[in-house]
């Protein structure tokens, strides 16, 4: 099957990511006996994610929560640090590059979106566009968004390459006629795989 474009997820794609992280961290600096429940942080992050609430809103909320008192910059430190590079697919991302049309398709907040933008070039070299959750006002697995990266990107489904972690993510964009791959980062030889089904101009 010829492939004429590819849209990538980030979070387990093109970087790991670990939440844990600056959970820990937070908790070793504030001194709190536990963490705030996942129960009462989730809703607050996907409101974070569709730009529901305003960023400073966000985390004031989030620093309350841990006890956090030190400078918002120490903060910001902590809750962004949790990323890491997914050599094998950015590398593939790479090869694509001037051959392929590639874009970005996530679930995200402003504060991770500005600063991943911020830390890795590839982000800004290697892909033509992005949807954002926090922008669009719309999250994965919804099928809106699928349909908005249809007409954004101006791509025909039936020929793009859709990557993501989660098989819900690509059920949905299958849903609207891509082509799903359900990507596992511990795995990338699975995906290595699958490209050998696969043709590239």
């Amino acid at each position: 099957m010829q492939i004429q474009a590819v849209i990538f997820d980030i979070g387990n794609v093109l970087l790991t990511f670990d939440y844990f992280i600056a959970e820990r961290a937070l908790v070793a600096h504030t001194g709190i006996e536990a963490p705030p429940s996942v129960e009462d942080l989730h809703p607050l992050r996907m409101d974070h994610e569709t730009g529901r609430i305003p960023r400073e809103d966000f985390v004031r909320i989030v620093r309350e929560a841990f006890a956090h008192d030190g400078p918002e910059d120490h903060f910001m430190e902590i809750w962004t640090r949790i990323f890491q590079v997914n050599t094998p697919m950015v590398e593939w991302a790479r090869s694509l590059h001037r051959k392929t049309p590639l874009y970005l398709l996530s679930n995200i907040g402003c504060i991770h979106h500005d600063h991943i933008f911020e830390e890795y070039d590839f982000f800004g070299k290697l892909f033509i566009d992005g949807i954002y959750s926090y922008k669009a006002g719309v999250m994965k697995p919804e099928l809106r968004i699928f349909e908005l990266a249809r007409t954004q990107f101006g791509v025909n489904p039936s020929t793009t390459l859709y990557i993501d972690d989660l098989e819900e993510n690509v059920r949905g964009a299958e849903s609207v006629g891509f082509i799903g791959h359900h990507y596992n980062p511990a795995r990338h030889d699975l995906f290595e795989d699958r490209l050998a089904s696969l043709c590239f101009p």
